[in-house]
């Protein structure tokens, strides 16, 4: 029942003041009564002459009240609690439920204090004995009903109807049945102030009433585990119905709840010990629902640092990258599980373990050691974009937490993908389950992607293009989210630049901001270790050797592993260069672009280090040196698609893709990438028809001057 909003609960209202009429407006009076003054009064009377009023407590005024004509006079609001109409006096019924007599169920957080003499409770019979029926009135309220009030003897496990005749001081209740008709039944609530989770470590050992939204619901061998979310953080409450049986099963994730319960330290971790759990509805949940989201925004509120270097386009997508954070933290202070989807590519993966940097801490602290476990996943993406087999992973992965755990559908962070048009059938599933979805990308965007996506950040946008990383961007995302790790992640976007040859102006400031510690050379050999690495770790993660490569952990360990990676990856490099660069034909095209084909299906090892995209672009680099000066495009093609790689040659692949679709219907042409760099997939009997096709717009395409000497992109990493 809420408080007089007028009166703040007082039911009058202080409307002046006036003289104390029992000291004329001294303060003090000079007789009491000896037989009612205090010990205090008497020596104030024997050592001053005088005592301070009672009535003004030494004001020398008195305040001069009216009723709150808002409440009566009431104070509070006094709602019946059968219909919950409003009521004119203090009481539980109203006039009209009053006709009906009331059975009271006590529930299990009340204890004998709870019970009033002369009320009736709805108990159950737990055991006979010579002198009587002892009754449950919950799990933890027992009384016994004499024989000399029982008229036949019950039977065990019956429900019955009694009256409290008495609560002796050592606690024995004494209960008399009583037969009951047509009645209401009216549950007697444990009342305790409301805890804010917060403050619980200073009531270990007492019995305390939190207020919250469920988050988790976790099932072990014994107890049933609710996390619950108030305004000040999280709580774990255990709750035992049975070992390994749910307990509460009417209550689920996202309920507004009130539990009552034990405070107790588990495992070095606060723990409420649950006697009782009820749904709260209507007004009460809205207020406390209302109450945790204020809250929760605000602590979402990213910190707004500058950015590691001078960008103008960065600096514009800031607003867009401080949305992303919130999102993330969001996303962290709620339990929400949170899966990192990136491109198995340096770049990709320098973004996606920035991101993870910054989160994992924020996630143990919010949701305890184990947290990380639950509520965070990070996942590799072999194409540049979400792939309806990933989509269908993390569903696969998300429904089972759903059904097993109790867990909430997770916050999709796509990095390095999740801009175009191909992400968006899997984007168009996710939605169906609800999947939130979050993108930081430097691929071409298309605009078909942004009604399935929360946030969207893109260099393109403002402006930029993919010399822009999506490490440099993700990096200073990670930052926002949580300063702490600028100084273990401040190298991760001169490495993703350095993979993806990012030629961007930020690209050198990253790298110069760095060089104290890495090296161009080092960097390099970074960014080749982590492509090499991506490729035999497929669909995993590798978390502890990725951090060891990108430089997290032990920096001797770092070096070995980069320098061994280097060393495997050239070896690998150059035994596929040996078989394949004799089989390159070249051509120069009517736009006096160089052109150089090469058929990796029948001149490429297979299932190896360099895949065909990496092994068209390191041909495509040799042939850059060759041909100085010249723009220069290269395709390395196998039964059903090609790898596109070029310099000077001004392309729109993206454009591309969307016109060989339509001019050659029966071609099954699709893909996309970065304007000058991508893929194309296409069905493996058109493939001469779609080819000739691309040469045509290959040739047609304006070109750029280059200068001899090349870019500093194309040199080879030396091991």
């Amino acid at each position: 029942m809420k408080l007089c909003e007028k009166c703040g609960g007082k039911g009058y209202l202080t409307t002046g003041e006036k003289v104390c009429p029992n000291c004329k407006g001294t303060g003090k009076i000079e007789s009491v009564s000896l037989g009612e003054a205090s010990a205090s009064e008497i020596d104030d009377l024997v050592s001053k002459g005088a005592t301070k009023c009672p009535v003004c407590k030494g004001e020398g005024k008195i305040p001069v009240t009216e009723t709150c004509t808002e409440c009566g006079g009431l104070g509070r609001e006094y709602l019946c609690a059968i219909c919950g109409v409003k009521l004119t006096t203090k009481g539980e019924l109203c006039t009209n439920c009053a006709k009906k007599p009331v059975v009271h169920t006590l529930e299990n957080a009340c204890d004998t204090s709870d019970l009033v003499v002369g009320d009736t409770y709805q108990g159950k019979v737990s055991g006979i004995a010579n002198f009587g029926a002892f009754v449950d009135l919950n799990d933890h309220v027992r009384g016994l009903a004499h024989n000399k009030f029982l008229k036949i003897t019950p039977e065990v496990g019956e429900e019955i109807y009694v009256r409290v005749r008495n609560v002796a001081p050592n606690g024995n209740i004494e209960l008399e049945p009583v037969e009951v008709g047509e009645h209401h039944t009216l549950e007697v609530r444990k009342e305790l102030p409301v805890t804010r989770v917060s403050d619980l470590q200073r009531f270990v050992g007492k019995m305390i009433s939190v207020e919250g939204e469920v988050i988790q619901v976790k099932q072990t061998g014994g107890p049933t585990i609710f996390t619950i979310a108030d305004d000040s953080g999280l709580v774990f409450c255990a709750a035992f119905e049975r070992a390994g049986v749910r307990a509460y099963p009417e209550i689920d994730t996202e309920m507004i709840v009130r539990a009552i319960g034990d405070v107790s330290v588990r495992n070095g971790q606060i723990q409420v010990e649950v006697k009782s759990m009820k749904q709260l509805w209507g007004g009460e949940a809205s207020v406390v629902k209302d109450r945790i989201e204020k809250s929760i925004d605000e602590r979402a509120e990213p910190s707004d640092p500058p950015l590691l270097v001078e960008s103008e386009i960065i600096t514009r997508l800031k607003p867009k990258m401080r949305e992303v954070a919130k999102e993330i933290r969001r996303a962290i202070l709620k339990s929400k599980p949170i899966v990192v989807r990136h491109h198995a590519d340096a770049d990709g993966m320098s973004a996606a373990v920035a991101v993870e940097t910054a989160i994992i801490p924020m996630i143990r602290e919010v949701g305890g050691s184990d947290a990380e476990y639950y509520n965070y996943r990070r996942a590799p993406s072999k194409a540049p974009f979400y792939e309806l087999e990933d989509v269908t992973k993390d569903l696969t992965y998300a429904l089972e937490d759903q059904s097993r755990h109790d867990q909430k559908m997770p916050l999709i962070v796509l990095l390095d993908n999740g801009s175009t048009e191909e992400d968006v059938p899997a984007m168009r599933q996710a939605q169906i389950y609800g999947l939130e979805m979050l993108v930081v990308d430097h691929h071409h965007p298309d605009e078909a992607v942004d009604e399935y996506l929360i946030a969207h950040v893109n260099p393109a946008h403002q402006g930029g293009d993919f010399g822009i990383t999506t490490g440099m961007i993700a990096t200073e995302i990670a930052r926002m989210i949580n300063p702490d790790v600028e100084e273990k992640i401040k190298h991760f976007p001169a490495v993703s630049a350095v993979g993806d040859r990012s030629e961007a102006p930020e690209a050198e400031r990253y790298i110069r901001l760095v060089e104290d510690r890495f090296g161009i050379d080092e960097l390099k050999k970074i960014a080749l270790a982590l492509d090499y690495e991506a490729f035999w770790l497929r669909f995993n993660d590798g978390r502890g050797l990725v951090n060891d490569i990108l430089c997290l952990g032990r920096l001797d360990r770092h070096r070995k592993i980069v320098q061994l990676l280097c060393e495997q990856a050239n070896e690998a490099i150059e035994e596929q260069l040996r078989a394949s660069f004799a089989h390159v034909k070249t051509q120069t095209l009517p736009n006096g672009a160089v052109m150089n084909v090469l058929d990796v299906e029948n001149y490429a090892h297979k299932f190896t280090f360099p895949p065909p995209g990496k092994t068209s672009g390191e041909v495509h680099d040799r042939l850059c040196k060759k041909y100085g000066g010249k723009p220069v495009v290269t395709i390395g093609y196998g039964p059903d698609f090609a790898v596109l790689r070029s310099r000077g040659v001004r392309m729109n692949i993206p454009k591309m893709v969307r016109e060989l679709r339509e001019e050659i219907k029966a071609g099954g042409v699709n893909g996309g990438g970065h304007l000058v760099v991508g893929s194309i997939k296409f069905v493996g009997g058109m493939r001469k028809e779609v080819l000739a096709k691309l040469v045509e717009k290959i040739a047609a395409c304006p070109v750029d001057p280059v200068p001899s000497s090349g870019s500093k992109s194309e040199e080879k990493v030396e091991a």
